[in-house]
């Protein structure tokens, strides 16, 4: 399309999860089950990757990804694959509006670090099948694993040796994915929304926290971890009010962190949930001052599969323009259509309908333009 930024973000784009197939749920029952090897589900799972693939490039999208379908959480599968964390069962899942989901967690037993890593080759195959698309990889933010995790005995003392650490492992990380081929990257990112809570802060990260010290060494521990990355890999950040079963966790604007993340993140795009007035107005995108920061508007809601109206979402792309040129917008679904396997509650086509809707309204408002 003309007007189209040929680099990511791109103009028509999208969060990156997939409702997974019934190929995908049912592989997963049979291997469960002992009915079917770990080589068998995995070759299941590179012919449905293959399959979603190839339906993102006919919906007209430039970046393509797996639909996290290996996965079983979006977060979970990454984190406790590096060094010094384990997942395990727990007494109760998360709390989102009216549902709760499957009962998991994550702890830190001991020195974090980053070597081999499952996550690695499956963006490698990804990349085999992307062809001349772009091959998006998604992963959690560092944020996240501080924000979800609970810590041993004596595994630090200190937040500063931890978030130091941490960086470093993500830094090995972004760095082992490059190597992979990977120039797209997207770091999932949740806990901003809690920052940005209608409820005290204090009361949703824990009574004794202070949000204003955690922030600053969130918004640091990110920098430092993209600090080296190569000058042709592009990294953003997709802040998220929660996904699940289409239901939700946190409302608030972004007042609360607009100065961090639009001049303090160093990311070259972020990908913001508008899709409902819980996310409030566009003012607070007053706070860019990079003419190089992309912002994505999730304008379209993934949690439904009936289609907003394309003047409506035209309307709003104009009226977020007041505050920040056309040239650094772009459209995108709010979050992904399967944060957890679960998925939310709209059909496959639906959701191929969705994204065929972003990238038809990308091209009626950035064609000529």
């Amino acid at each position: 399309m003309s007007g189209e930024l040929k680099q990511a973000p791109f103009r028509a784009d999208h969060v990156g999860s997939l409702l997974r197939s019934e190929g995908i749920k049912n592989a997963r029952i049979q291997f469960e089950q002992g009915e079917i090897n770990a080589d068998q589900l995995r070759e299941i799972e590179n012919e449905e990757i293959t399959r979603v693939v190839e339906k993102q490039k006919e919906a007209g999208l430039e970046a393509v990804t797996d639909g996290e379908f290996r996965r079983s959480w979006w977060h979970f599968d990454f984190l406790e694959q590096l060094d010094g964390v384990e997942g395990y069962e727990t007494d109760t899942g998360i709390k989102f509006e009216g549902v709760e989901t499957k009962a998991r967690a994550i702890k830190v037993t001991g020195k974090l670090d980053f070597s081999d890593h499952p996550m690695i080759d499956h963006f490698k195959f990804l990349k085999s099948v992307a062809g001349d698309h772009t091959a998006k990889m998604t992963i959690p933010s560092p944020s996240m694993l501080h924000f979800r995790t609970s810590f041993e005995d004596g595994t630090y003392d200190d937040q500063e040796s931890f978030f130091t650490d941490l960086a470093n492992t993500y830094k090995k990380a972004i760095q082992a994915l490059y190597d992979a081929g990977c120039r797209y990257l997207q770091l999932d990112d949740t806990s901003w929304a809690y920052f940005c809570s209608e409820d005290q802060p204090e009361e949703v990260l824990g009574k004794g926290v202070d949000p204003e010290e955690i922030k600053s060494w969130y918004a640091k521990t990110i920098n430092d971890a993209i600090a080296d990355k190569p000058s042709d890999m592009k990294i953003t950040m997709h802040i998220c009010r929660g996904n699940f079963r289409s239901t939700w966790i946190a409302s608030g604007g972004y007042e609360a962190v607009a100065e961090t993340i639009f001049q303090k993140l160093n990311v070259d795009g972020l990908f913001l949930e508008y899709d409902t007035d819980r996310a409030g107005g566009f003012e607070p995108l007053r706070y860019v001052n990079r003419s190089d920061l992309q912002i994505v508007l999730g304008l379209i809601t993934s949690k439904f599969g009936e289609l907003e109206d394309a003047e409506d979402v035209k309307k709003r792309i104009e009226e977020a323009s007041k505050y920040v040129n056309l040239d650094q917008l772009n459209l995108s679904p709010q979050c992904g259509f399967a944060s957890t396997e679960e998925g939310n509650i709209l059909t496959e086509d639906e959701q191929w309908d969705k994204l065929r809707h972003v990238v038809h309204i990308a091209n009626d408002v950035w064609t000529n333009q």
